[in-house]
C-alpha cells in the first residue's frame, strides 16, 4: 500500500469516533513494518513536520526516482495539495506540463557583493535594473491567463490589469517579469504597491491610484516551446519581438537592457537606481540557460547599500525553533528630544556569538516583562540597514521600514549619540 493510501486513510480519522480511531490505527500497526510504522505515528501526532529546503527535498526525490532534478522542480510547481494530488500524479505522470497553469520553476540571482570585476569581460554579460516589485510569472494558455509569485502563490485575481493578456499576448508563451505599480510612464514606490498585496479583491479606488503593469525581462516559452535552454541573448531577443508588437496601451512594458562598456559605467547606472524606484542591477550571463532554484554563476543582483541608521535597543523577545532559547527579535528606537521612540524591530544580522552574548545581558537587565516581551536598559546601540522607508500613521514614529536588520552592534557608540526621530523624517523625505 502507498503513501497516497495512507494519507487517505488518516484523513478518514478526523471524522471518526474516538474507538474507531483507535481500531484503524492498531489495524495500521499490523499491517505496517517498523520503519513504516515510525513514520505513520508521525503523521498522525503531527510531528513529521521538519525544516527541508525545496533544493534538497528535490535532489533527495530525484536520487530516489532517478528523475533529472530540472523536471522534477517543474513538477512540484503550482497549485497542488497533498489531500488533492497523489504522489503518481505529481511525481510519476508523463507530462509536467499537461496543467496548463503550470509555472516554471523561478531562475534565482546570487547577491553580489564585492563588485563585478571578477565576473571578467563586461562585454559577456547583459544588465537591467533590478526593479522593486513583486516577481512574476505570466502564463497565457488554452484561452486564459495565469500569474504566479515567486513563492508559488497564485496572484491571477488580484491584478486584473494583466486579464488583458488574453487579447495581446500570443497562446503559448510564459514570461518571467517584475509587477509593478505604474503611473505616468514609470514605476511608483514600491509602498503603492504593498496596498494591493494580500487583497482578494481590489476597490476601485485602488486599481485608479495604483493601476499595475508587468515590466518582462525574460521568455520562457513561445508558441508551446520551451525555450529555457537556450541562451539568454536568444531568449531576449524573441522577447523583445513579442513585446515589440504589443499595443502601447496594454499593461506589458520591456525591462530597458543597460548600456555599458566598463564595470565603472555599470556602477554608474547602479547608483541611480533609487531615483527610478529600482533595487540596483540584475547581471545575466549572455550564453546562460534559464535554470532553476539559485545557482552560482549565470545569475547576480547588485542591489544598491542599503539605507542605514543607529538605534537603541529597549525591547528584547526570544526567537523560535532552534533558537527559542536566545534573545533574537529586538525592539529599537531613537531619540525625540529626551524621549526614546520605537521604531522599527529587527531579529536578523547578529552571528549566534552575538546573539548568546546579548541573552546573557537581557537576563541581567530586564527592567520590566510584558507576557514574552522584556524591556531592558537601553544601553547598546545597534546599527539598522533596511531597503526603504514610507509614513507610517499606526506607528508611534510615523515611519515603517522595509526590511529591516541588525548590520552591526555598535560597541563603539554611546546610547546619546544614537540618530533621531528628525533623522528618520529626513531619510522618509529623500527616500519615501
Amino acid at each position: 500500500l502507498g503513501l497516497t493510501h495512507w494519507i487517505t486513510r488518516i484523513r478518514q480519522l478526523a471524522d471518526a469516533d474516538e474507538a474507531a480511531r483507535k481500531t484503524a490505527i492498531r489495524d495500521a500497526w499490523d499491517q505496517l513494518a517498523t520503519t513504516e510504522r515510525f513514520v505513520f505515528n508521525k503523521l498522525i501526532t503531527g510531528g513529521f513536520r521538519m525544516g527541508v529546503s525545496q533544493k534538497l527535498m528535490t535532489r533527495a526525490l530525484s536520487t530516489a526516482t532517478g528523475i533529472d532534478a530540472s523536471d522534477l522542480a517543474h513538477r512540484l510547481m503550482g497549485d497542488w495539495t497533498p489531500d488533492t494530488t497523489s504522489y503518481h500524479a505529481l511525481i510519476e505522470a508523463p507530462d509536467p506540463g499537461a496543467d496548463l497553469s503550470k509555472p516554471y520553476p523561478f531562475y534565482l540571482a546570487y547577491q553580489l557583493d564585492d563588485g563585478p570585476e571578477p565576473l571578467g569581460d563586461p562585454g559577456d554579460w547583459a544588465a537591467e535594473h533590478k526593479w522593486d516589485g513583486i516577481r512574476g510569472q505570466l502564463i497565457r494558455r488554452g484561452g486564459a491567463h495565469f500569474l504566479w509569485s515567486r513563492g508559488e502563490e497564485l496572484m491571477t485575481d488580484r491584478f486584473p490589469e494583466l486579464a488583458t493578456a488574453r487579447d495581446y499576448l500570443p497562446e503559448g508563451c510564459v514570461i518571467d517579469g517584475e509587477v509593478l505599480a505604474w503611473a505616468d510612464g514609470a514605476p511608483l514606490p514600491f509602498n503603492a504597491l504593498q496596498k494591493r498585496i494580500g487583497r482578494k479583491t481590489v476597490p476601485k479606488k485602488l486599481l485608479a491610484e495604483a493601476p499595475v503593469i508587468l515590466q518582462a525581462y525574460d521568455l520562457l516559452e513561445e508558441g508551446g516551446e520551451d525555450l529555457r535552454p537556450l541562451p539568454f541573448a536568444t531568449r531576449r531577443a524573441r522577447l523583445d519581438a513579442l513585446i515589440g508588437a504589443v499595443p502601447a496601451e496594454a499593461p506589458f512594458r520591456l525591462s530597458p537592457l543597460l548600456c555599458f562598456a566598463t564595470w565603472d559605467d555599470l556602477a554608474a547606472e547602479r547608483a541611480r537606481s533609487r531615483e527610478i524606484e529600482a533595487e540596483g542591477v540584475m547581471l545575466k550571463r549572455r550564453d546562460a540557460p534559464y535554470r532553476d532554484g539559485r545557482r552560482k554563476g549565470d545569475w547576480w543582483k547588485w542591489k544598491v547599500d542599503p539605507l542605514t541608521i543607529d538605534a537603541v535597543m529597549i525591547y528584547a523577545q526570544s526567537g523560535h525553533g532552534r533558537r527559542a532559547n536566545l534573545f533574537t527579535d529586538f525592539t529599537f528606537a531613537v531619540w525625540n528630544g529626551n524621549e526614546l521612540v520605537p521604531f522599527t524591530k529587527a531579529y536578523s544580522g547578529l552571528t549566534d556569538a552575538e546573539f548568546t552574548q546579548i541573552t546573557a545581558w537581557v537576563r541581567k537587565n530586564t527592567l520590566q516583562r510584558f507576557g514574552p516581551v522584556r524591556q531592558v536598559r537601553p544601553e547598546h546601540v545597534f546599527e539598522i540597514a533596511f531597503e526603504g522607508i514610507q509614513e507610517s500613521p499606526r506607528h508611534k514614529s510615523g515611519v515603517a521600514l522595509r526590511f529591516p536588520r541588525m548590520k552591526r552592534w555598535r560597541h563603539d557608540k554611546p546610547v546619546a549619540e544614537a540618530n533621531t526621530l528628525g533623522d528618520l523624517k529626513e531619510m522618509l523625505a529623500a527616500y519615501g
